[in-house]
């Protein structure tokens, strides 16, 4: 029997590679996104259903669950995947900026988790999938409020995997680095404030060099690999690095000290 995956923010970049793989490798997928109607060739694929979820509308998860139960017949594996970046210097972002950032990328991906843990915890099985960054793990300028939301996703789900290890729920965490999607443009909000030039040389100095690692990085097929890989490898690990030289970028991090590490930071985005 076909196992089942549901997918969230599946309309476009990684969540719409991740979405094509588990589909290619014979699972039933719930492709969820806030628009399906504007991306009805997911639909058309073999075993796939694109429910509407919007992670900000706890009634439009529990939707989407239960359809996709009652379509396919149960849930394997939860992608937490929608999320987008809130860019710009800190002191020109407004609270609204900021709330619908964690709404996003915090609050969004708890509440698709505990409305799918009672499934899992009938069924004694599940795969919680949290795709946060290696953003989680270091910081760049710019993106102050989007890391925040990426080490609150890390903190989450490393101590989440304890509570449910009784129930034969396992939690992975899936460290994207740069990947070349529309992340660096449709994905993004830019925080702007009338009359506040003081950053203006920061900000010049500092988007190219932000955009061009996107430019550079890698297609979002590698990281539906990894999240591929998370989801059925069968093991307890935590944590998997995925593209743009993740991997290499987490162990210098890992290794550095803070002033050797903000030394090279500066040096690849400042200057």
């Amino acid at each position: 029997m076909a196992k089942t995956v549901l997918i969230t923010g599946a309309s476009s970049g990684i969540g719409a590679a991740t979405v094509k793989k588990f589909q290619a490798e014979g699972w039933n997928v719930a492709a969820t996104m806030r628009t399906p109607e504007k991306h009805p060739e997911l639909a058309q694929l073999d075993r796939v259903i694109c429910p509407r979820l919007d992670v900000n509308d706890r009634a439009s998860i529990e939707s989407a669950i239960a359809q996709t139960i009652d379509h396919f017949g149960t849930i394997d594996v939860l992608i937490n995947n929608a999320g987008y970046a809130l860019l710009g210097p800190f002191e020109a972002t407004d609270p609204e900026q900021i709330r619908k950032q964690f709404d996003t990328n915090v609050f969004g991906l708890m509440e698709a988790s505990r409305a799918i843990l009672p499934h899992f915890r009938e069924k004694n099985a599940g795969i919680l999938v949290n795709v946060a960054s290696i953003g989680g793990k270091m910081a760049f300028p710019l993106y102050s409020s989007y890391h925040a939301t990426k080490w609150a996703v890390e903190g989450f789900s490393e101590a989440l995997q304890y509570e449910l290890e009784e129930f034969n729920i396992r939690v992975k965490i899936i460290e994207p680095g740069p990947i070349k999607t529309d992340f660096y443009g449709r994905s993004e909000d830019v925080a702007q404030k009338e009359g506040l030039t003081a950053y203006d040389r920061i900000v010049a100095k500092v988007v190219p060099n932000l955009k061009k690692a996107g430019a550079t990085g890698s297609p979002p097929e590698v990281t539906a690999n990894v999240i591929y890989k998370a989801a059925t490898d069968g093991s307890k690990k935590l944590r998997y690095p995925a593209g743009g030289n993740a991997g290499l970028l987490l162990l210098l991090r890992r290794l550095s000290r803070d002033k050797h590490w903000s030394t090279g930071i500066r040096a690849a985005t400042m200057r």
